[in-house]
């Protein structure tokens, strides 16, 4: 949902709103977290023109900026929340060392009163948020594990494992805090109707366009043959290694299509049966005995065969080769003409769209209800075309209520294409907020600036309560909250 302010009284409902999100969200997504490395790059950017603080010099690596209750933040911390701001494009051009600060502590001042509330976040709920981050890390690195260890300053990325568990932790512990302050807030219907009256007509909301949006998805279909073809390799794979005792890492360097592991000679390290991995690959692990290769087996990744390199308690680490079945041309063109065949007779009236769906579409998530995607963020069928997936929202955006898009060729995880084609099911037009139509909306709006209201209340009560001290060189910065204590 994106707000349109015109004078301070709706920007300050939108900061509001906007503060609460990021608040009540940190650690949810698979990004790594601004503080997420103790590193200082060559440059640092600084912002001093913009401070309401005199001008810095350059930091120690070690330096103290605040203590809050048993925790630290160093400069250092700051330097890398600005470093990770401009490393996910956001402009750092208005943002001051002295909110990054504030920010900073607000964390550790969750994390603390979590610890003293007995507040618990499991080490493998921490463990199964690194190896998120992580994925999405050397994902971008092209699986390259060691330029990922370098560009963060380690010496491996197991050091940078560590590291992302303490500072994971820190903002898991706040989460969970924040939450706790927030869970029984409510709002009232005539809550939220004096919210919304109380907003100067001009100044009200403006709600984006949304979409519900259904599709039907193709894929070229993997003959027997293939299939076959990828299981007698592996085969002749696991006889090289259990009976002519060849290297099973050298065999996962050279011929593994698991961009995560096989330049580690296949290694997967610390496979707990919690982890988030496939049921068939965990069945698989924690069956064998150590040195033991596995037959064969599948997952939706593909064909894998599977040898334990150690087992330590409930961990084991294993190694492993994957590999794809080849799709031939015929089949990517028969699902090709497949699917334009469909979007022919959709697009003539000919056949629905939802029973299309149902009867063709080869996603399993969606087809039995007609091919309705369902928003990941919000978990219902609308879609921000705003906030869409850029992907998504190019197939989509001149679509018309009703209109079906072109096909298209989409590519999962594992490089696999399939063939798709979308249309928009309802078509909700931007538009200023209405009490009637947008009751549920400003209802979430007014239920965020109460929730905003509780945490402030309850921010300021906890630094006063709680040991702070903020360095000299912070002491002229206009925080929002308290930290300086003072009592005028």
């Amino acid at each position: 949902m994106q707000l349109r302010t015109k004078n301070s009284r709706s920007i300050q409902i939108t900061s509001l709103f906007t503060l609460l999100l990021f608040i009540l969200t940190i650690g949810v997504n698979a990004q790594v977290v601004i503080d997420s490395t103790n590193v200082i790059q060559d440059e640092v950017p600084v912002v001093a023109q913009t401070d309401s603080v005199k001008p810095f010099q350059r930091y120690k690596a070690e330096g103290v900026s605040a203590v809050v209750g048993e925790y630290v933040v160093l400069d250092s911390d700051i330097d890398k929340s600005y470093l990770e701001l401009r490393e996910q494009g956001i402009s750092i051009e208005d943002v001051t060392r002295c909110q990054l600060l504030g920010k900073l502590m607000e964390d550790k001042l969750y994390a603390h009163h979590a610890k003293q509330d007995s507040l618990f976040v499991s080490d493998i709920e921490i463990t199964q948020r690194i190896e998120q981050q992580l994925n999405y890390i050397i994902g971008e690195f092209g699986g390259d594990e060691e330029k990922v260890a370098a560009f963060y300053k380690k010496e491996s990325i197991d050091e940078l494992r560590k590291e992302l568990f303490a500072t994971n932790k820190t903002l898991m512990l706040a989460a969970e805090m924040q939450r706790k302050v927030v869970e029984d807030v409510e709002v009232t219907p005539e809550e939220v109707r004096q919210f919304f009256f109380s907003i100067p007509e001009d100044e009200r909301p403006i709600f984006s366009a949304e979409v519900e949006v259904a599709q039907i998805v193709i894929e070229p279909e993997i003959t027997e043959e293939a299939r076959q073809d990828v299981i007698d390799k592996l085969n002749v794979y696991r006889r090289d290694v259990v009976e002519n005792g060849m290297s099973f890492s050298t065999r996962a360097v050279l011929y593994s299509k698991d961009p995560g592991s096989s330049s580690k000679g296949g290694l997967i390290k610390g496979i707990k049966k919690s982890d988030p991995f496939a049921k068939e690959f965990k069945d698989v692990a924690f069956s064998l005995l150590k040195g033991e290769v596995s037959e064969p087996f599948e997952t939706e990744f593909g064909y894998h065969i599977l040898m334990v390199d150690e087992i330590r308690g409930q961990e084991v680490d294993v190694r492993h080769i994957l590999l794809f079945p080849e799709v031939s041309q015929a089949s990517i063109d028969a699902a090709r003409q497949e699917i334009e065949d469909i979007r022919t007779k959709v697009s003539a009236g000919e056949l629905n769209f939802s029973e299309a769906a149902r009867e063709f579409s080869d996603e399993k998530e969606t087809r039995n209800n007609g091919g309705q995607l369902v928003n990941p963020l919000t978990f219902d069928t609308r879609f921000d075309l705003t906030k869409m997936d850029p992907t998504l929202s190019a197939q989509v955006y001149n679509l018309k209520e009703g209109e079906v898009s072109k096909v298209f060729t989409d590519r999962d995880r594992t490089g696999k294409s399939s063939f798709k084609i979308l249309t928009v099911t309802k078509k909700y037009e931007e538009h200023p907020s209405d009490f009637s139509r947008d009751y549920e909306k400003i209802k979430d709006l007014a239920l965020k600036e109460k929730q905003i209201r509780v945490i402030e209340k309850w921010q300021n009560k906890k630094i006063m309560d709680t040991y702070v001290n903020v360095n000299n060189d912070y002491t002229e910065c206009a925080f929002q909250s308290n930290w300086l204590k003072n009592t005028n």
